[in-house]
């Protein structure tokens, strides 16, 4: 009974988030290392069962007490937020990017009361988020407003990858403004944390740099003497292990191969690109994703927040064919996450 509890999303119902949460909850491993609980719609999640033909039970509870925590039975806290009479798979609706929302909000709800010792969630649909009257871009921003967190930044993390944001959701242009020292020191000191948190002594951080060949000198732009530089050497004489600015186009490729433990990219696609390259492999031969890896971790926040990294997949959804490769190094990372803070607490 001292294994953490996590509370997991069950994300948009129209896609493939039910389907992963319940696969993962398949895996008799998953309970050996947490005790997970489901915040969303027991009759979504009967449905996904069904749909994969599990001999898996659903238990709706209302309070985090009376949660089993047993292997075979996946534990609910139903908001009934879902009319299954209405409902379709891979729709677009209002009903469930609410349905996503109120799962989101009683997960944050029940991290900042204590009650669960973190968060885990599936994927949701901006637009049916956006149809439903929650004007948020995201999980992340989700997350900020009802924590009341100011700085926070986006982490990726596979098993040897780990990626870390200045910028995420704005346009390039503006990503190119908001390259700026401070920033750059408080994302690098977020991820340097984190890789401690999963078990990383004294991690070494490649911070990348904006233009390419890191601009040659000045000679491609001047982001880099001007900014990123002087960040480096600020986070240098302060004792991180930092190298930097890495020509981007050669930062990644050094990390997969295990020369840095964490990595900080300049904008959205500057790291997600390459992680996306490395975690997503599709198989010609059966016209399937072989493996849907890469986790998404909000840094800065009270609590710990754990994401798949990848999105509804409406193509596929109660189809039963979706990988919950991602959703199980999800799980993981927030145990480790978890464990971490709980021995923190208990040696203060």
């Amino acid at each position: 009974m001292n294994l953490p509890i996590l509370a997991i999303t069950m994300g948009d119902p129209a896609g493939i988030g039910p389907e992963i949460v319940v696969r993962a909850l398949n895996h008799k491993e998953t309970y050996a290392q947490c005790r997970p609980l489901v915040t969303g719609d027991a009759a979504v999640m009967e449905q996904a069962v069904k749909v994969l033909g599990l001999p898996l039970t659903v238990h709706a509870i209302d309070k985090v007490a009376d949660a089993k925590f047993e292997y075979g039975c996946i534990d609910v806290f139903d908001l009934k937020c879902v009319d299954m009479n209405t409902f379709e798979y891979g729709k677009v609706s209002a009903q469930c990017g609410n349905a996503a929302f109120v799962s989101i909000k009683k997960a944050i709800e029940l991290a900042m009361a204590d009650e669960v010792d973190g968060t885990v969630t599936a994927p949701l649909n901006k637009e049916a988020l956006n149809l439903a009257g929650h004007h948020f871009d995201g999980h992340t921003e989700i997350y900020a407003t009802f924590t009341n967190t100011k700085k926070y930044a986006m982490l990726l993390a596979d098993e040897f990858l780990r990626v870390i944001h200045v910028s995420t959701h704005v346009s390039l242009r503006e990503a190119c403004d908001r390259v700026k020292k401070d920033r750059i020191i408080e994302v690098t000191e977020l991820i340097n944390d984190a890789c401690v948190q999963f078990g990383i002594e004294h991690p070494r951080i490649g911070i990348a740099g904006l233009n390419p060949h890191s601009s040659d000198n000045g000679l491609f732009g001047w982001e880099e003497q001007k900014e990123i530089i002087p960040a480096v050497n600020e986070l240098k004489d302060r004792g991180f292990n930092v190298v930097g600015p890495v020509p981007p186009d050669t930062l990644f490729a050094k990390a997969k191969c295990g020369q840095f433990d964490g990595c900080v990219a300049m904008y959205h696609d500057q790291g997600h690109i390459p992680f996306k390259v490395v975690g997503f492999n599709w198989n010609k031969e059966t016209g399937k994703m072989d493996s849907v890896k890469g986790v998404n971790i909000t840094l800065g926040l009270p609590i710990i927040r754990v994401s798949v990294d990848h999105g509804t997949a409406f193509d596929v959804a109660g189809k039963g064919v979706a990988s919950e490769d991602a959703m199980m190094l999800s799980i993981d990372y927030a145990t480790r996450m978890a464990i971490s803070r709980m021995n923190n607490r208990n040696k203060q």
